[in-house]
């Protein structure tokens, strides 16, 4: 991005994070080193995608927020609901998608020795570290939407990883309903859309990364390296799908790894201050020599931060595996 685009953008950003409350004094830092990151790139698309993502994300966790709170527990003893991120959150979603952006930036450098290489366009079947970017974003834009819609569900949500698929409180780890698994592939389709609207497809007609014309450049599925309509169109479903499957695999490692603590008084999920573990027993029940807590499901090893991490890590990487299957392309030429 250009130096004038990209600074007013990111004050911008950190700026309403910061008047919204959204992210703690250390979440707000790694915000702005993850919004420079994003906007050094020279395409615009990441730090774009970086931007949706937050603003969405934001206004989902909004929705019905007292009827949210309502629904859980926090692990101090109040109320449940979304409160302010940490630096810890931050980096769950955004630090795979970081690292691959920087890599993805000394690629086209590498291939452009002019420097200018904001000009580059992006041929069909090339480039598996943009796979891994938009695989990211797509992935925790689904976690976040399914998780936030999803405990709103009329229905009672069934736990993915149990062999009888019972029924569980809603916020359980690992517990899905039919609402929570839409609302998730819907958010996937938002980055989906607007990764569409913004990469620098090379257009059916332009067959160089600089955009240079060289005659009738046929359409990539066709066998050349153009992007039609048919391409885009195939894009927006496959990072739709792979996104809303990311979900699903982030409630399958939640509902095995990470412990559902219950509050067997009132039967409701406690929810980890800052996506962390949650004791089994408070400091109030300590005091009193009992505890309340049970652990509905789960295994106390990952918390949830973890959770994400390895989720958002494994569909970046898978998507690049399979963009490599399909289009047929050494997987060394990730680096290349």
């Amino acid at each position: 991005m250009h130096p004038y685009v990209a600074v007013p953008a990111t004050v911008a950003l950190v700026w309403r994070a910061y008047s919204h409350n959204s992210l703690t004094p250390a979440g707000l830092v790694v915000a702005a080193l993850t919004a420079f990151v994003h906007a050094i790139h020279p395409w615009s698309v990441f730090f774009a995608l970086l931007v949706v993502f937050f603003l969405a994300g934001t206004a989902v966790t909004k929705v019905k927020h007292d009827v949210k709170a309502r629904l859980t527990l926090s692990s101090s003893g109040s109320s449940g609901g979304e409160s302010q991120r940490t630096h810890i959150q931050v980096l769950a979603n955004s630090v795979v998608a970081s690292a691959l952006i920087l890599l993805h930036y000394r690629q086209l450098l590498t291939r452009d020795k002019s420097g200018d290489a904001s000009q580059a366009c992006w041929p069909y079947g090339t480039d598996l570290l943009v796979i891994g970017i938009i695989s990211n974003y797509a992935a925790v834009a689904a976690d976040t939407f399914s998780s936030e819609l999803g405990i709103l569900s009329k229905s009672h949500p069934r736990l993915l990883t149990s062999w009888d698929f019972r029924h569980v409180p809603p916020g359980t780890n690992g517990g899905i309903t039919l609402w929570g698994t839409l609302a998730g592939f819907l958010g996937a389709s938002i980055i989906a859309l607007t990764s569409v609207l913004l990469l620098p497809f090379c257009p059916v007609g332009l067959t160089s990364r600089t955009g240079k014309l060289f005659g009738d450049n046929q359409p990539g599925l066709e066998g050349g390296s153009g992007w039609g309509l048919l391409e885009k169109a195939a894009w927006i479903l496959a990072v739709s799908v792979w996104g809303g499957l990311g979900s699903l695999l982030d409630s399958a490692l939640g509902g095995w790894f990470q412990a559902s603590v219950i509050d067997a008084r009132s039967g409701k999920v406690i929810e980890g201050n800052g996506g962390k573990k949650v004791p089994l027993t408070s400091t109030h029940t300590k005091q009193k020599g009992n505890s309340s807590r049970r652990v509905e499901s789960g295994i106390s090893f990952l918390d949830n931060n973890a959770v994400n991490v390895i989720m958002a890590f494994t569909m970046s990487v898978g998507g690049m595996l399979v963009a490599a299957y399909v289009w047929d392309l050494p997987l060394i030429t990730t680096w290349n």
